[in-house]
């Protein structure tokens, strides 16, 4: 099992959406994530939590995973989860995983587990 975990500060992402706009969620998030994250620190949460699932892949974001090779959704319950896109997958052969997001005074943070 590996653990992965990040952590930004929320004024950063509203820094980056102020000067950006929707180019810069566009640069991470999918249509799907946009629409999830309706909030300055539901972005946060989402950057911090494809952070720190390529941490816990042990390859960071770059060549071998990209933000767009991970998706993020969350289920009936509002808890968040994960998935890769098929050439992710195929690279990575993560059996289970867990991940929270949570965010307060300021920051976003995102701890995941993975089972390979």
């Amino acid at each position: 099992m590996k653990i992965g975990t990040d952590i930004i500060a929320i004024d950063r992402i509203e820094k980056a959406l102020e000067k950006f706009g929707d180019s810069f969620k566009k640069r991470f998030l999918c249509e799907n994530e946009i629409k999830l994250a309706k909030k300055t620190a539901s972005v946060a949460g989402f950057w911090a939590a494809k952070e720190a699932i390529s941490k816990a892949l042990g390859c960071g974001i770059g060549n071998e995973l990209g933000f767009h090779d991970i998706t993020i959704s969350k289920d009936s319950r509002g808890a968040p989860h994960f998935d890769l896109s098929t050439e992710a997958k195929k690279r990575f052969s993560i059996k289970k995983s867990s991940l929270s997001i949570s965010h307060d005074g300021g920051f976003a943070i995102a701890i995941v587990a993975i089972s390979f």
